[in-house]
């Protein structure tokens, strides 16, 4: 019971921290979306420090798998059409509201940024929409 606390509690930490590190030595938004952007089309160092967070991320999450390995179980019954339409549709919204909810809603709102506590308001509204219909669809 008490790892369900601690876990996302962790989890909270450590993105609100990285996203803090980032801002203080880089000077920069810890925004997802931006860093697979620049990992495409900058060159040399800055290409560099965003592979080096993204990997960062990556590695996390597999040391987690190994310490708690119930925490991360993989979802099944998923076609894969239906996800690359998801992922390209989440691609669409990131470029249409510059941002994602890294840089909106962790980084944005915590700068009170007007823009990015809009664009955090409309993620949560559509996607609690989506997971409606999603079990709506489902329960037919």
């Amino acid at each position: 019971m008490l790892h369900e606390i601690i876990i996302p509690l962790l989890g909270g930490v450590t993105i609100g921290l990285s996203a803090l590190l980032l801002m203080l030595f880089k000077g920069r938004i810890a925004g997802i979306s931006g860093m697979f952007k620049g990992l495409i089309w900058e060159q040399g160092y800055e290409r560099y420090w965003r592979m080096m967070f993204i990997l960062g991320i990556i590695v996390s999450s597999l040391f987690i798998k190994l310490i708690f390995p119930s925490q991360l179980i993989a979802r099944e019954g998923f076609s894969l059409v239906i996800l690359a339409v998801s992922g390209l549709l989440v691609g669409i919204g990131t470029y249409l509201s510059n941002g994602c909810t890294s840089g909106h809603g962790v980084c944005g709102t915590a700068r009170l940024s007007v823009r990015s506590i809009a664009a955090t308001v409309t993620f949560i509204t559509f996607g609690a929409l989506a997971v409606f219909i999603v079990n709506q669809v489902a329960s037919l």
